[in-house]
């Protein structure tokens, strides 16, 4: 993942605006740490991390000029959108990019991280998979709601 925000701050860097203050390389840091934290958390936590091409150009859009806010958003667009394609593409196989094994997202009553492995393609183990976010079942629920709104009730429209 370090190859994709390398990768972005290589096409932006020339356009950074200069620090008066030091050497001149503060704002240059600046966008290479946010290109950093934001590879690193798309990589971690991409599953809750929405928009992650306009959070990055959010963060780093004062340290260049106007003129070139356009280019510089279109980098980061194009270079998240390929490191998303190639998470896309890894096998999720309970190992995590770091190496380690992927572990529960969810707390125990004590206040400590659960340790037990998630199920397949999902955050939580199998005790707290009922904290998953139902999106499938969110969608069925609001087209029964939407439908249940078209009929009408009985004795309503009817001559008295």
């Amino acid at each position: 993942m370090y190859r994709f925000s390398r990768s972005i701050y290589r096409e932006i860097c020339p356009y950074v605006i200069e620090d008066d203050r030091s050497n001149g390389c503060t704002n240059r840091q600046r966008v290479l740490d946010a290109c950093e934290a934001a590879i690193r958390r798309l990589a971690f936590d991409r599953r809750y991390f929405a928009r992650p091409a306009r959070s990055l150009f959010g963060e780093v859009r004062t340290y260049f000029p106007i003129n070139e806010q356009l280019h510089v958003y279109k980098v980061i667009e194009t270079n998240i959108g390929l490191a998303l394609e190639h998470l896309a593409r890894l096998p999720e196989d309970g190992i995590g990019l770091d190496g380690q094994p992927t572990s529960c997202r969810a707390h125990t009553r004590k206040g400590t991280p659960c340790q037990r492995t998630p199920l397949p393609g999902r955050d939580y183990c199998p005790s707290h998979k009922h904290l998953e976010e139902p999106l499938e079942g969110l969608v069925e629920d609001l087209s029964v709601i939407d439908e249940s709104r078209l009929e009408a009730p009985a004795g309503v429209g009817t001559p008295a």
